[in-house]
Order: C-alpha cells, then sequence, then structure tokens
C-alpha cells in the first residue's frame, strides 16, 4: 500500500510506531498531486516547500513523543480560508493575488497540532455553486468518472480526498456544500452545528448559513479532524461556547434505543430511482443495528429553496460590498471617476454566477421589498426549524437522500441556473435550521457513479450523527473504497 491510500487512523499508528515518517507520507501525497491533478483540478496551489517543512517539524514531535491526532498528516483546506501569507483566492478574479496577514481558527487549529497543509482546494467562485464549474480558475474534476462534476462549492476538497491526494481536507457548508460534494465523490462530509466551529478568517457568503468542517475517506478521521477544529473562538461572535466531546468515542456498533426518522417529503416524483435504492438499503442497515424507525414530516421542505435563494444572497450582497477596488483585491485599470472605478472592478472581477446573486441579494434588501422577501423569508425559515424542532420529539437522527441524482456532466445546466438551485433541495434546509448533517458514502449508481445518504442531528449533537454513520459505514462495506486513476 502506498502511503497516501492511508485513512488518517492508519498513518497515526504507523506514524506512532516509527514506521512512517510525515515527510515519506508528505512526499507520497505531492508525488500524488503530481501525477493525477493534471487531470482532476484539485488544487488552485500546491504549497509543497511549506508542506515538506511542515512534515519535518512534525516528525521532530513525533520523535519526542508528543504527537497530537493530527500531527504529520496531510491535508487540504478550501481556498476561501484565510492562510497567512499564502493565497486565498476564493475562487474569484477579483481575490487572485490576495494574500492574508492571518490564519482562520481553524487553519491555526490545525498548525497547533503540526498537520500538514499540501495546498488550496479548488471552489466555485465564493462559494456560490453547486458544482464547481464557476471557479475562475480550475474546476474539479470527479475522480470516479471524468467529464462529471465534483459537487460544490466544496468541489476541489472532495476530490483531494477522493483522488488520495491528501488524507483529509476542510470544506464550508452554507447550502450543502460539504455534503453534496462528499456524496458525489463517494466520501464522507460534515456539516456541523452552527456555532460549533469558529467562523473566523472564513471568507463569508452568508454569514448566517457558513460552517466549516471535515471532509474525508471514512468517519472515524471525520471525527478525528472534528475534535481537532470544534470549540469556542471568541474572535467570532457566533460561536458557542458550549463542550467538546470526544467524537471519536461516539464510534461505537450498534443502534439499539435511537430512533432513527425518515421524512417524508424528502422521498418525492424527483429522486431518482438508485438514489432511493441506496437509502432504502441504508435504512434497512439501521434496523439490522438495532435502531427504531419512525415516519415523520418536514411540512414546510418545499419552501427550503425559495427561503434560502433570497436569505443566502442578500447576505451575498452585504459581505460583498467591499470588493470594490480600492483597498485590496482586483482593482479595474484607468478609470474615468471613483464611481466608474467600482462598476468595473466588480463587472470585471466577479464571475456571472455572482454577480446573479448580488442582483438577487441587493434586490431583496432594497426600500419597498425587504418585507416582502427578505423578511418574509426569515419568518418562514423560523417555521422550517420548527418543523426539526418538532420531529426531534420523536427521532434522533433524520436519515434521506443527499442529493436528488448521482453526479451529471459537466455544463449538463450551463444554461438553467434555477435546475442547479432545485438539485439543493435535500441540503439546504440544515444550514437554514443551523442543525448538524452528514453524508456517508451508501453506494454506486448503474454507471458507477457515488451516492451518499445524508444524516442530520439535533443542535450540538453530532456525537449522535458519528454514531450512526459510523453503523451505516460499517453495514455497506465500502468505506475507503476509492477510484482507480
Amino acid at each position: 500500500m502506498n502511503p497516501y491510500e492511508l485513512s488518517i487512523a492508519q498513518a497515526r499508528t504507523e506514524l506512532d510506531k516509527g514506521t512512517l515518517t510525515s515527510r515519506e507520507l508528505t512526499t507520497s501525497c505531492l508525488d500524488r498531486i503530481k501525477a493525477v491533478d493534471s487531470t482532476v483540478n484539485s488544487f488552485l496551489l500546491v504549497t509543497e516547500e511549506e508542506a515538506l517543512q511542515q512534515a519535518d517539524i512534525a516528525d521532530k514531535r513525533i520523535a519526542e513523543g508528543n504527537a497530537a491526532p493530527l500531527s504529520g498528516i496531510p491535508l487540504a483546506v478550501k481556498d476561501l480560508l484565510c492562510t497567512k501569507g499564502v493565497t486565498t483566492t476564493c475562487g474569484s478574479k477579483i481575490l487572485e493575488n490576495f494574500v492574508p496577514p492571518y490564519d482562520a481558527t481553524v487553519v491555526e487549529k490545525l498548525k497547533e497540532q503540526d498537520a500538514v497543509l499540501v495546498g488550496k482546494a479548488s471552489m466555485d467562485e465564493f462559494a456560490m455553486g453547486s458544482t464547481s464549474e464557476n471557479c475562475a480558475f480550475a474546476v474539479p474534476d470527479n475522480p470516479w468518472k471524468a467529464g462529471y462534476v465534483a459537487g460544490g462549492s466544496s468541489g476541489g476538497s472532495a476530490s483531494s480526498v477522493s483522488a488520495m491526494e491528501c488524507l483529509g481536507s476542510l470544506g464550508s457548508d452554507t447550502g450543502g456544500s460539504i455534503r453534496q460534494p462528499a456524496s458525489l465523490c463517494g466520501i464522507v462530509g460534515m456539516k456541523p452545528t452552527y456555532g460549533r466551529v469558529s467562523r473566523y478568517g472564513l471568507v463569508a457568503f452568508a454569514s448566517s448559513l457558513d460552517q466549516i468542517g471535515p471532509m474525508n475517506r471514512d468517519v472515524t478521521d471525520a471525527a478525528m479532524m472534528m475534535n481537532a477544529i470544534s470549540g469556542f473562538d471568541p474572535r467570532d461572535s457566533t460561536s458557542v461556547n458550549e463542550d467538546v466531546p470526544d467524537f471519536t468515542a461516539s464510534l461505537t456498533k450498534g443502534m439499539k434505543g435511537l430512533k432513527v426518522g425518515v421524512p417524508a417529503e424528502y422521498f418525492t416524483d424527483g429522486l431518482d430511482a438508485e438514489v432511493a435504492k441506496v437509502v432504502e438499503n441504508g435504512i434497512q442497515i439501521f434496523k439490522d443495528a438495532g435502531a427504531e424507525i419512525v415516519n415523520i414530516s418536514l411540512p414546510h421542505t418545499e419552501y427550503c429553496v425559495a427561503v434560502y435563494y433570497l436569505i443566502a444572497p442578500a447576505e451575498a450582497s452585504s459581505n460583498l460590498a467591499r470588493y470594490d477596488g480600492v483597498a485590496y483585491g482586483y482593482r479595474a485599470e484607468d478609470p474615468e471617476s471613483l464611481l466608474d472605478m467600482y462598476k468595473e472592478t466588480r463587472s470585471q472581477g466577479f464571475g456571472d454566477e455572482v454577480k446573479r446573486r448580488i442582483l438577487i441579494g441587493t434586490y431583496a434588501l432594497s426600500s419597498g421589498y425587504y418585507d416582502a422577501y427578505y423578511k418574509k423569508a426569515s419568518q418562514v425559515r423560523t417555521l422550517i426549524l420548527q418543523d426539526f424542532q418538532k420531529a426531534y420529539e420523536s427521532c434522533d437522527v433524520i436519515v434521506s437522500p443527499v442529493t436528488p441524482t448521482p453526479a451529471w456532466k459537466k455544463g449538463a445546466h450551463g444554461d438553467d441556473p434555477l435546475a442547479l438551485y432545485l438539485s439543493d433541495i435535500l441540503t439546504i434546509s440544515a444550514n437554514l435550521a443551523g442543525i448538524p448533517g452528514i453524508s456517508v458514502p451508501g453506494g454506486f449508481s448503474s454507471a458507477g457513479l457515488p451516492i451518499g445518504i445524508q444524516l442530520q442531528g439535533p443542535h450540538f449533537r453530532e456525537d449522535s450523527l458519528f454514531k450512526a454513520a459510523y453503523n451505516l459505514e460499517c453495514g455497506t462495506g465500502i468505506a475507503n473504497k476509492c477510484p482507480e486513476l
């Protein structure tokens, strides 16, 4: 077995025994990137020199017997997480040459454990998209089938893990952007409870929805990364001072006493038959593990897409107002006036999808329309949250598909943004409600494309999700299954 094929847990064992060094492991991943990334396009930037330096530091720590769980482990981070001294573009021309003077809190936490950061992963521009095709620089490919989307917006984070270019990655999830690409690429992706993981240093898309989480080849690795990045941060006003359990302690077999809810609204006519079959198999696995299956209802599900695509663009309109060419980032050349500079900088610097969402959001927030759109959407958002609160009175975990279909061909929805918006219908509710969700590999389509199963839980009950996810993973028997490249 090549070192890059190891899981984090396996690599931890080898590193601690001294049968493998972090430099050897990191070199293996960097060589893998050189071999396959021209095909999968996972990375916008590979930090080879810095990674090898970090690996040598980690090896010293390991030799001294002071290894942390992620010491010496090669990881990638989505390119909207600030990295001190390393370019952070958000997949946008407007930040093409932006070098942050500080690290995001999650990056700090990885560095505190002497993890190795091998590069910045490709993504939809400012995290706006479901396919990563909106990236201004490099569009990732699905490692399972050439020419198919890796999902979005954390497509590069997902493909880098699936293609075994690193042992784990950090993504961000505003409406499914961790769980959806995880499902399409056949890996595990966790969206934590809003406030569980600090957003300090995350370049904001929609501040009340964004959340950072791990993307890994198995559930154990995801739990290890969640342990590392979780916790209160006074620099983030939305961070919650909640005790962080050891999530790996939840990874035990058997689900006796747990109730798994099945929402009728998530199994509709638009659901692909192969996706439905995989989820039904997952429900049977839970039954076999001793869980009780209960039917539940989330009656406001039909409004989720409309609510999300008012709230998220409105917040994006506000957050992206700072990119005007004055202080940093791209600036249009030879403007005729200050107003012209604003106009040309934003017209040239932003891509079509970002401009589309800024326009929608600005309209929804404008005088005379705020009450009709943004305020109304916020009120319905509360009803969506209440649906989940009521559902969790009768169940511990909710099971559903992640996406209505497996991955599709690149460009298939290029002229129809609404079709892509509708593909998020099964994931955006967790962001609107602020609850945790995880995607776990469930099976494959007849075309060989991965299909994930989504689990959602009450606020700050990631431990329950990890327990259910672990049992699901044991039942499917496809953990760490990767494509041949």
